[in-house]
């Protein structure tokens, strides 16, 4: 019998074994993000495109194309340039509508083990621009065997997602639950702030992560009646 060692078999192998490259790092783990910004205005390519122009992409992969902008690189430097980039496109005054998706560990960007996150929640300076958002996470379970009902008897998707909305509370962000999501209002920094940070807790339980929501700066709502 031969015995052999896998240097998968802890999180802390598996980091070790990281490229030293901080995007290629990013890479490795399957950590990126996607954004689309919408601008209600008449000028919106020029609000949309100054906006991609202004904002540092240093030690970020970019990748825009005709329905977003494709982000890749570690943790702390995907909220600075998301943030950054609602950021000036609100500026300009005008209805800003920015969908988000963040994801971890995707089976088709990475193969193997994913380890859990050793990094620290994104810290973000106040941006004094308030947003509403509507926020949802999805823990992606991969279990290695099922039952024959189909349904493994340790996977609860769920317990993620309540932390979520408990750790949302605490941070002052939750506004209240909807349909299908929960809205949070805040500061943009605080509210992206809880998306990940909440993202980050979640891939601690596994390894396949994604978060999105829908950002909304300078809504027009005028009607008390509108939430």
């Amino acid at each position: 019998m031969t015995s052999t060692t896998s240097t998968t078999s802890t999180p802390q192998a598996a980091t070790a074994a990281l490229p030293a490259d901080p995007v290629e790092a990013a890479a490795a783990l399957g950590v990126g993000a996607r954004i689309t910004l919408s601008v209600m205005s008449d000028d919106y390519v020029r609000v949309i495109t100054d906006a991609l122009a202004a904002v540092d992409g240093t030690g970020l992969e970019l990748d825009t194309d005709r329905v977003s902008t494709f982000v890749r690189g570690p943790e702390q430097r995907i909220a600075e340039y998301l943030r950054d980039l609602v950021a000036a496109a609100a500026a300009s005054g005008h209805h800003v509508v920015a969908t988000l998706m963040v994801s971890r560990g995707c089976p088709g960007e990475v193969c193997g083990v994913v380890p859990p996150p050793a990094v620290e929640t994104p810290r973000l300076t106040p941006t004094g621009l308030i947003v509403q958002a509507q926020w949802s996470l999805y823990p992606l379970f991969d279990p290695v065997s099922a039952p024959p009902d189909g349904v493994p008897a340790d996977a609860d998707h769920l317990a993620p997602v309540w932390a979520a909305i408990d750790r949302a509370r605490e941070a002052g962000t939750f506004l209240r639950a909807e349909h299908f999501v929960t809205t949070l209002r805040g500061d943009l920094s605080d509210v992206l702030t809880t998306v990940l940070d909440t993202w980050l807790a979640a891939a601690q339980a596994t390894q396949h992560v994604v978060t999105h929501a829908t950002v909304v700066a300078h809504s027009p709502a005028a009607s008390e009646a509108l939430r």
